[in-house]
C-alpha cells in the first residue's frame, strides 16, 4: 500500500488531530482536501458555487499556492453541450483569478468497486490532492477520503 503522510494526503493525516470545525467537519475526520477545496460533502450548492467561493481570494497573494480539487461526473463530458459547460466552469475559475484546479472524473461507484476486486482497477488513477495515484495502491483511509468528496453534475 502506499502511504504519504503529509504533502498532497497532509489533509487526511493533519485532521487526525484536529478537532471538529465549524464548517460543519466532525472531529478527527480529513480536512479539506485542498487549499481552496470545501470539507468533503459540504459543497451542497453546486460546482459553480465552489468556482465562485475559491475565486473570492486574491490567488496572487498566496504565491500561487491555491489548490481546488473538484470530483465531476463522467456523464457530464459525454455530450458537446457537457463538454461545453465544463469549458465554461474552468473559463470562469481563471477568469476570476483562479491559479490551479484539478478534477477526478471518475464514478464514485467504480471507486467503490475498486475498493471491493482492486485487482480489477490497477490502472485506475486518481487526484489525490496535488498528486496522481493509482487508487488501488493508496490506503483504504484515503480512498474512502476520495469516495467520499462530492460529486458534481452541471
Amino acid at each position: 500500500m502506499y502511504v504519504m503522510r503529509g504533502g498532497g494526503s497532509g489533509h487526511f493525516w493533519g485532521g487526525m488531530v484536529v478537532g471538529a470545525l465549524p464548517d460543519g467537519r466532525k472531529a478527527y475526520e480529513a480536512t479539506a482536501d485542498g487549499s481552496l477545496s470545501p470539507v468533503q460533502g459540504m459543497d451542497i450548492e453546486g460546482p459553480t458555487a465552489v468556482m465562485l467561493s475559491a475565486t473570492k481570494i486574491n490567488h496572487m497573494e498566496y504565491a500561487m499556492t491555491t489548490l481546488l480539487n473538484m470530483k465531476l461526473m463522467p456523464t457530464m463530458v459525454q455530450t458537446r453541450e457537457g463538454i461545453k459547460k465544463v469549458i465554461a466552469l474552468v473559463k470562469t475559475f481563471f477568469d476570476r483569478g483562479g491559479w490551479h484546479v484539478q478534477f477526478n472524473m471518475v464514478d464514485q461507484k467504480i471507486l467503490i468497486e475498486a475498493q471491493k476486486h482492486p485487482e480489477r482497477y490497477r490502472n485506475l488513477i486518481v487526484r489525490v490532492g496535488g498528486y496522481s495515484a493509482y487508487f488501488v495502491d493508496l490506503t483504504k483511509e484515503i480512498q474512502d477520503d476520495i469516495i467520499s468528496r462530492t460529486q458534481h453534475a452541471i
